[in-house]
Order: structure tokens, then C-alpha cells, then sequence
């Protein structure tokens, strides 16, 4: 079959697309026919060598994906060859066919597209985790969003509005802004040319922001550790730029608030009923018209290390597809 080969540490640009053996499913896997992958900031960390882990090489990169089922393993027993399901994994999505765990794939509701299928699990599993699980937000409450206009944090915006929360978004260009706020937005900020500290005070009239969801990390989160409410949560969900920060302590003591850290494959290994159940109120969600992924183009498997170079260079909204069927 067909699959794009991770040789080495060297990011994109060592990717190459190759013809290597189909995989067999474990016990508890399924072997999926893949029809769509998404492109996430992780799948660019993870072939560059800079995610928490690192694969044995060579590898298959692709975190999410989605198609029909073909074989299951053994012991599974919530899906059959047909489904048509979507699921996480930490490598095998760019591929033809790849192998899942039954505990981290869903079955997709009727008339689900593959290709919207295949960016929630993800995006839309990091915000609801954060928001919902770990925040434990409220209707009324004002969220601040960094990186807004990617992959997870549009998914945030979005979901946000969907919660009922008070959205401010988070951008390092204008070009963004019309984008998160068709998504929820109901304040934008240029954190590139604008005084985040003047903005924050301005819109929540000095009291600050209840949730801080951050994906940026460095200097933009050392801001946000300081324009918390009182019993605030500030969420560090990854730092895309490259610089983990470095927050004084008295900051949370006086505002009494919470920094509050999001590791959703972590937590779906160790957690997996709860995780399941997530998934499935995401796909519900998605089939409802309750949420709505943006997919920013949709690309072919050989181009699948220029969709890497778009995602590091910041130059994608919401999520690009890599259609496979």
C-alpha cells in the first residue's frame, strides 16, 4: 500500500511517499481503509523530533484519520468491517490503511463526511477537554484564546460559542480575524500590534479573563498570568513558539487563580470510557450542525510534507485534509 515514510528526524522535507506492507490489527485494533487524514501542528513536531515522544523509525506519520472499517482484531467487539468510523492514533494516518485501538476510534453518525470526520477527535477533543473536563467552564464566563485561528484553537472558539462562554480571540495577523469571528469571536485580538494588557482590561472592564487558554506559550502566557479574574483557570495547551514560559508563583496566590495543564492523549490512555464518550458527543455534535470543522484545503497523500511546511508556518486556518479515497 501506499504510505508517507518518516526516515528521519529531519522535519517535512524528509518525508517521501513509498509502497510498504499493510498493517495486521492487534486484539484490541481495527484495520482502517483510509479515505481522509488530517495535517496537525503535532504530526510536524513528532517528524521533526520535537514532540514529548518519539517513534521508532521509520514511521508512518498521521495522528487522526477516518474511513471504513476492513478487519477487526480478536477482542473487539464495538465495531465490524463497514463502519465507517474516525480515530486517533499516534502514527499510521497517511497511509492507505492504517491500524487504530478500538478505544480511541468512533463510529460516524449518517451523512458525516469523511473528511470533517477526520479533523474532530483532535482539535475539538483538546478544547472539549480543556473547557469542559478540566476548566470546568460556564455559560457567562470569558475565555481567552491564543492562536485562534488553528487548529485547536478555532475548534476552542468554536466550542466555546457552542458552551455559551464570551469569546475573545487571540490572533497574530488581521487576515484571521473575520475567520474566528464567523466562528464565535466576539472580541479579536492582534497580539502582535496591539497591547494585550490595555485590550484584556478594556473588554472585561478590569476584571479580567476567567479561562486562559493558551497555545502559544512564551511571552504571550507570562501576559495572560497576569490579566487572570479572581478564581480564573489558566490552560498552557502547547507552546507553538517554541518557548516554554516562566510564570512567578505570587501570580496564581493572589488571584486565587488555577493553572490547570491539558495532555488529552494522556488522558484518553489512561481514561478510555470517558474518552469514548467524548468522541461520541463530538460526532454527535458534528452531525447535528452543532459544531463546524473549517477545512482550509483539501490536498492529496503525496503533498502531505508541503501540508507540514503550511502548518508550521502558520499560514493555515483551521485544518488541512490530505484525501486519500
Amino acid at each position: 500500500m501506499r504510505a508517507v515514510l518518516c526516515s528521519s528526524f529531519t522535519g517535512p522535507q524528509g518525508l517521501r511517499l513509498g509502497e510498504i506492507a499493510e498493517p495486521r490489527p492487534a486484539d484490541d485494533e481495527i484495520l482502517i481503509d483510509v479515505h481522509a487524514a488530517s495535517v496537525s501542528f503535532m504530526d510536524q513536531l513528532l517528524v521533526s523530533g520535537l514532540y514529548q515522544m518519539r517513534p521508532p523509525l521509520p514511521f508512518v506519520p498521521g495522528t487522526e484519520a477516518s474511513g471504513t472499517v476492513v478487519a477487526v482484531g480478536d477482542k473487539v467487539t464495538q465495531f465490524a468491517p463497514g463502519d465507517r468510523v474516525a480515530c486517533s492514533s499516534w502514527t499510521g494516518g497517511y497511509a492507505e490503511r492504517m491500524v487504530a485501538k478500538e478505544s480511541k476510534s468512533v463510529r460516524l453518525p449518517d451523512g458525516v463526511p469523511f473528511e470533517a470526520a477526520a479533523t474532530v477527535l483532535h482539535v475539538y477533543g483538546t478544547a472539549y477537554y480543556a473547557l469542559v473536563e478540566r476548566a470546568r467552564a460556564q455559560a457567562g464566563e470569558t475565555v481567552f484564546i491564543t492562536g485562534a485561528a488553528g487548529g485547536v484553537g478555532l475548534a476552542a472558539v468554536d466550542l466555546g460559542r457552542h458552551l455559551g462562554l464570551r469569546v475573545i480571540a487571540g490572533v497574530g495577523t488581521d487576515d484571521k480575524a473575520a475567520l474566528v469571528r464567523r466562528y464565535g469571536a466576539g472580541e479579536v485580538i492582534n497580539y502582535r500590534n496591539e497591547d494585550l494588557r490595555d485590550r484584556i482590561k478594556s473588554i472585561t472592564s478590569g476584571q479580567g479573563i476567567d479561562i486562559g487558554f493558551d497555545n502559544v506559550g512564551g511571552t504571550i502566557l507570562e501576559q495572560m498570568a497576569r490579566l487572570m479574574n479572581w478564581d480564573g483557570r489558566l490552560i498552557p495547551i502547547g507552546f507553538t513558539s517554541g518557548v516554554i514560559p516562566q510564570i512567578p508563583m505570587n501570580l496564581p496566590l493572589l488571584k486565587n487563580y488555577a493553572i490547570i495543564g491539558v495532555f488529552l492523549g494522556a488522558w484518553a490512555e489512561r481514561f478510555s470510557a470517558a474518552a469514548a464518550h467524548m468522541n461520541d458527543t463530538l460526532m454527535q455534535w458534528l452531525a447535528d450542525g452543532q459544531i463546524r470543522p473549517h477545512i482550509d484545503r483539501l490536498l492529496p497523500l503525496e503533498e502531505a510534507g508541503e501540508a507540514m511546511r503550511a502548518v508550521a508556518n502558520r499560514t493555515v486556518q483551521g485544518r488541512i485534509v490530505l484525501k486519500i479515497r
